[in-house]
């Protein structure tokens, strides 16, 4: 298979935060094309350690330039743990050793091909996973970096093959905070742009809701002329934006302005179905069996983007049918005296409220227990008054300490105990539970037979799922 120009005299790549989902899809790529991989990260258990075991890709704990023995040919690093600052880029950077971000590296595996760029504040993740599920039963053998762990039935969520078509979420944060705040998805250089919402997220690089539509309209103006932009218009952000649009343009909803209309959405337990309206031609019969209108939307994006490629409704429907989920979003973890428990990446309001909405239309006899644990202080400082009104659908709320970014300096004042105060003038039942211990002991106490949990937040909450389980069979 052909390597990417790029990566033509690379036989073995240093990935500095290797663990992180989209640097892992990214090493994956690499191995696929015969590339020796190795890297570093932190000691913390993440959702991507068994795969990397799997594919026998070694890597060391922490950062230290000592790891860069062998010499490796390029270093890839994540936007965390100091990003272009890490200690071992620096050195790599005195040895003249190349050197690419994460999002520098998405936009050039992928600059050979037809790019599929997915860009949105939620279901970015999903959406690409539904188009690569898609492509791949359509035999177009594509190649994608997406970032979740894992994707079912694919399996692993990167990588690299001889079709035409590159799958990859593009993000809307900066290549490395306070060195390059060039924004990563600009390094992705697609045929097509989906988007699926757009939102006032990233407060710390984007004041206002304002400043993030107009970094996403620059973004969509990079569409070539023989390509097309892929727009929710159910999203009023993101139909504001897309007004007058000088490019190819097909938007989608359930709103009677849009070119693709969602038609007669119908739920059973573990599956919906829908139709699509599409200049006056009917497509019915479309099955999903991931659950929320979210990702009938979703599913509505993946199936104008096959056809835009030219793949048939029947092989289109037969793909979204076959498509099980992605880790981390609403994921089954376990059942344990008839009570269940579900996982979710969710940690922007809307995210939350969608995935709720998900819950009830799958459980609606079911009490719904959350427990969050909220991700930065800047986001939940800045979208506070969001948050405190998000759980309106769910029974019980539990929200625990907050997850700092190693990027963050201070707490800016805010803290869990706070937001559940402002959160129990809209909700009887809000609870703050410091961590682990505090959550589960709590539980013990409060579950009943038959309810539903689910931990939200895109923090290390998913390490507790044995424990939460093993505590409630006991």
């Amino acid at each position: 298979m052909k390597k990417p120009d790029f990566l033509k005299k690379a036989k073995h790549i240093h990935f500095v935060g290797i663990k992180g989902v989209g640097m892992t899809a990214l090493a994956l790529c690499a191995q696929d094309l015969g590339i020796k991989v190795g890297g570093c990260d932190i000691g913390e258990v993440f959702v991507t350690d068994r795969i990397l075991k799997e594919r026998k890709i070694k890597w060391n704990v922490g950062f230290d330039p000592v790891h860069l023995q062998p010499k490796p040919d390029l270093v890839i690093t994540t936007g965390a743990h100091g990003g272009l600052k890490n200690p071992e880029v620096l050195v790599a950077k005195k040895m003249s050793i190349p050197i690419l971000t994460q999002a520098q590296a998405f936009g050039k595996f992928m600059s050979e091909k037809d790019g599929i760029s997915v860009c949105g504040v939620g279901g970015k993740s999903t959406t690409a996973s539904m188009i690569a599920t898609v492509f791949s039963h359509a035999q177009r053998k594509p190649s994608y970096a997406i970032g979740v762990a894992e994707i079912k039935p694919l399996g692993v969520a990167g990588k690299y093959t001889s079709g035409k078509e590159f799958i990859a979420e593009a993000d809307e944060y900066v290549n490395s905070l306070g060195v390059d705040n060039r924004v990563k998805f600009f390094f992705q250089h697609p045929k097509v742009i989906v988007v699926t919402n757009i939102e006032h997220d990233h407060p710390d690089v984007y004041p206002s809701i304002k400043e993030t539509k107009k970094t996403f309209k620059k973004f969509f103006e990079t569409i070539p002329s023989g390509g097309l932009l892929v727009a929710c218009v159910d999203n009023s952000n993101v139909e504001d934006v897309v007004q007058k649009f000088p490019r190819p343009l097909q938007t989608y909803g359930c709103s009677s302005q849009a070119n693709w209309q969602v038609k007669k959405i119908d739920s059973a337990p573990g599956q919906f179905s829908f139709k699509l309206l599409y200049r006056g031609e009917i497509f019915d019969q479309i099955e999903i069996k991931v659950p929320g209108k979210f990702n009938v939307l979703n599913a509505t994006a993946t199936f104008i983007v096959a056809r835009f490629f030219g793949i048939s409704p029947k092989l289109i429907k037969e793909g979204l049918a076959k498509f099980g989920g992605t880790k981390r979003r609403f994921e089954f973890i376990g059942e344990t005296g008839k009570v269940k428990l579900y996982d979710d990446y969710a940690h922007h309001p809307k995210e939350i409220k969608a995935t709720l909405e998900a819950a009830k239309t799958w459980f609606p006899q079911n009490r719904i227990a959350v427990i969050f644990q909220p991700h930065t202080y800047s986001r939940t400082k800045a979208l506070f008054n969001e948050f405190a009104r998000t759980f309106s659908l769910a029974d019980l709320v539990i929200i625990t300490d907050i997850y700092a970014s190693a990027r963050e300096k201070d707490d800016l004042g805010i803290n869990s105990q706070v937001l559940v105060k402002e959160a129990s003038k809209y909700h009887p039942q809000v609870i703050y539970k410091r961590g682990k211990k505090e959550v589960i002991e709590f539980l013990k106490k409060k579950i009943k037979f038959g309810d539903i949990i689910f931990t939200m937040g895109a923090g290390d909450i998913f390490l507790w799922h044995q424990n939460i389980l093993k505590s409630l069979k006991n």
